[in-house]
């Protein structure tokens, strides 16, 4: 059996990325890409929006079928890993197909979070996957009324979509604000009073309770204390590191796969890749496990340089991007927890009073931008993170002066 293989476990953004550089590389003909899914790899941002819209709409992949023989790559699609033997450095696929590795790549992803009482009724959907929209397109189809159970990027963006598709929208969030574990409470009201305004029914701080179903379909959820009719429900209420493999193999998993800046594992042999993991962040001095296709992609490079003998530490400003309707949402950086000392922010007006970008600092250095149909500001902010440059907060927030001033 092989020993020289590189064995990907995966085929979301992470595992598309960390082909490609395999490939430029001059590595493709050791690769063996081993995806649950039968689908080649595809982007999933269009599944909340445009694949919802569009009866027709395809998936996208990545590549086409024939680049990944072209470039020597072993597919195996819809034949998922179900364990890995680490000591003789294997692993076996649901068919009982056995492959071996000189290095393996956990590219695993997340998992929707699901709640049992909801399990198998016909109108409760969740979207994480290609089969999972496919469903949820022709469940928005049938149905006049929505209701999504959670204020989260998925649940706002299939809300979005939903009211632009002429569906009566409700939102039900149990935090007291929309988005509270990725923007501020600034953009957060924004985001909240834009939906608000375009027709969706967006409540907050609420408390679920009882459900009545008939046969296997939900009639109606108790929202504080009051039964809320229910046509369709979307459950949005985040996701989970998928590390079932990882821990059945002894790996350090702590919500995620924990590793290192070159992304190995616990085990050196074995890297970790994507939103499966927990990794050391220089600028937010802990570590962080984080959900965006900018994040898989930086760190399937990382990957392709530990793999080849290159290593060099991952250290990327993260952003996050999310279309809601009219809305356009840019974030570079993370936001400072609240309360943090010498956190202050300035707000940069845009074009339009619907366009605007909002500066954070912690004790004078720029830490994060957040911008809202700005996308110049957006691009410019990125390279002010990356080149380490916090200009005056008061000159920042003048539209008049551009943003790429600040980089010469």
């Amino acid at each position: 059996m092989s020993n020289s293989n590189i064995v990907i476990i995966g085929g979301g953004h992470a595992a598309a990325q960390l082909c490609a550089g395999l490939v430029g590389a001059g590595q493709g003909a050791r690769v063996h890409l081993v995806c649950e899914e039968s689908h080649l790899p595809y982007h999933r941002p269009p599944l909340s929006k445009t694949f919802l819209k569009m009866p027709d709409e395809a998936l996208q992949p990545h590549r086409a079928e024939a680049w990944y023989g072209e470039s020597g790559i072993t597919m195996h699609q819809g034949d998922p890993a179900v364990a890995i033997d680490r000591e003789a450095r294997t692993v076996t696929l649901r068919s009982g197909a056995v492959i071996g590795w000189e290095r393996l790549v956990l590219a695993t992803g997340t998992r929707a979070r699901r709640l049992s009482a909801l399990a198998g009724l016909d109108n409760v959907a969740l979207l994480r996957a290609a089969d999972e929209a496919a469903q949820l397109r022709t469940m928005l189809a049938a149905a006049q009324q929505v209701t999504v159970l959670g204020g989260g990027f998925i649940g706002l963006e299939v809300a979005a979509t939903a009211l632009g598709l002429g569906k009566v929208v409700t939102v039900l969030e149990s935090a007291p604000r929309l988005l509270s574990r990725a923007v501020s409470p600034t953009l957060s009201e924004h985001v909240l009073a834009t939906h608000r305004a375009a027709g969706m029914d967006v409540r907050i701080g609420v408390q679920t309770g009882a459900l009545q179903c008939e046969g296997t379909r939900l009639v109606t959820i108790e929202v504080d204390g009051q039964p809320q009719p229910v046509d369709l429900l979307l459950l949005g209420i985040g996701a989970v590191p998928e590390t079932t493999l990882a821990q059945a193999a002894g790996l350090e998993c702590a919500d995620g796969i924990v590793v290192d800046a070159y992304m190995q594992t616990s085990d050196e042999a074995v890297l970790a890749i994507g939103d499966c993991t927990r990794f050391p962040d220089r600028r937010a001095g802990a570590a962080l496990r984080l959900e965006s296709v900018q994040n898989a992609n930086d760190q399937a490079r990382t990957a392709v340089a530990t793999l080849t003998g290159a290593p060099r530490p991952h250290d990327a400003v993260p952003w996050f991007w999310s279309d809601q309707g009219s809305l356009r949402l840019q974030m570079a950086g993370l936001v400072p927890a609240p309360g943090t000392p010498g956190a202050i922010m300035v707000r940069r007006p845009g074009a339009s009073a619907a366009s605007f970008s909002l500066l954070h600092y912690v004790e004078g250095q720029l830490h994060c931008v957040e911008s809202v149909n700005a996308p110049v500001d957006h691009m410019m902010s990125r390279k002010l993170l990356d080149a380490g440059r916090s200009p005056d907060p008061a000159v920042a927030a003048d539209p008049a002066v551009p943003l790429k001033t600040h980089l010469a």
